[in-house]
């Protein structure tokens, strides 16, 4: 079970960022969880929306740089050593995490995950009968 993420590019020039933000507040769409990841040159703005499908769709025809992407998002507790917890079972099975952030919602903490091998990080959070959030979820907690 994965959720769709919306990353833009971004030039690093002053006004990108709220053009984009601008786009999503004109639409009602509701920002659930944000990182930038910057360089020089450019930034990756990486989020998880209230309606990724409409929000791709309006960054396309607003000629946004923009992309969707699949990602886990797992429940976690807010205790000290739950990351450590849930990334080691995806490095005691060899799976590299590219990218994670978190966030907290109602008292729980989400740990959304790109990892190098979809189909073995799901195995893993089978196995280790680790928590799913669906996109529908996402939006009742």
């Amino acid at each position: 079970m994965t959720i769709n993420q919306i990353s833009i590019f971004l030039e690093n020039k002053c006004g990108k960022l709220s053009q984009v933000l601008g786009i999503l507040t004109e639409a009602n769409i509701g920002i659930i969880a944000a990182t930038v990841a910057d360089t020089s040159e450019y930034g990756i703005l990486r989020l998880i929306l209230t309606d990724p499908d409409k929000a791709y769709a309006l960054f396309k025809e607003n000629n946004v740089t923009v992309s969707k992407t699949e990602v886990l998002a797992l429940a976690t507790d807010s205790c000290a050593g739950s990351f450590a917890k849930v990334l080691g079972c995806f490095t005691e099975a060899g799976i590299s995490v590219e990218y994670m952030y978190c966030f907290s919602l109602n008292g729980k903490s989400i740990l959304i995950l790109r990892t190098n091998n979809s189909s073995d990080a799901h195995a893993v959070v089978k196995k280790h009968n680790l928590e799913y959030i669906s996109s529908e979820n996402l939006n009742k907690i």
